[in-house]
C-alpha cells in the first residue's frame, strides 16, 4: 500500500490525512486487509497510526489443515524521508520500517505484513474444540475415532497417574 504524501509534507505541523483501506494483497499468506489509516504531520516526517483486520493463513496446530486467521491489530510510527547526506551516509532509511522515498511515497506494505503476522496466534485452531490427529497413524479425528489399539502409558508416569485416579474417587 503506497501513498503519496508530497502534500502532507508541505502542510503545517499537525496537519492530518486519514485513509480507508480495504485491499487483497495475497503475500506473505496475508489474503485482505482492512482498516483505517491517519497520517500526521510532525516536524520531522509523519506520524503513521494504522488500525488495521487482516485476514492472515496459517494452519491448524492440531489438525494440520490449512485455516484463514483473522487478525485485528494497531501500531504508530514516524516515517521519516530518506534523505541522502552523501553517497556514504544516508540520515534515514537504513533502520527504520517506514521511509518516505525520494518520490515522496510512503509504502506501509512491509509495516503491516510485519505486524499481522505478529500478531497471528502462536497456535492457531480451525476452531476451539478440534480434536486433532491420532499421533499414531495420522487419522483426523475430527472426522472419526482412529482404530488404533488404546496406548500404554509409559511406565515411568505410573505412580502420579495413580495419584490422579485416587484423588478422582
Amino acid at each position: 500500500m503506497q501513498i503519496n504524501v508530497t502534500q502532507l509534507l508541505k502542510e503545517p505541523i499537525g496537519s492530518r490525512h486519514s485513509y480507508h483501506i480495504d485491499e487483497n494483497i495475497g503475500a506473505n499468506d496475508i489474503k485482505s486487509i482492512k482498516g483505517d489509516v491517519t497520517l500526521t504531520r510532525t516536524k520531522s516526517g509523519i506520524m503513521v497510526k494504522c488500525e488495521i483486520t487482516a485476514l492472515v493463513a496459517g494452519i491448524c496446530s492440531r489438525c494440520l489443515k490449512p485455516i484463514d486467521c483473522e487478525v485485528s491489530y494497531s501500531f504508530e510510527e514516524e516515517s521519516l524521508p530518506s534523505i541522502t547526506i552523501s553517497e556514504d551516509l544516508s540520515l534515514h532509511g537504513q533502520f527504520d520500517n517506514l521511509t518516505i522515498d525520494e518520490s515522496q511515497t510512503l509504502d506501509l506494505t512491509e509495516a503491516i505484513q510485519q505486524y499481522a503476522l505478529l500478531t497471528m496466534p502462536v497456535k492457531p485452531l480451525c476452531h476451539p474444540d478440534c480434536a486433532g490427529i491420532c499421533p499414531s497413524c495420522g487419522q483426523d479425528l475430527n472426522k472419526y475415532p482412529c482404530q488404533c489399539p488404546s496406548r500404554s502409558h509409559d511406565q515411568r508416569w505410573s505412580k502420579l497417574i495413580s495419584l490422579g485416579k485416587e484423588s478422582k474417587t
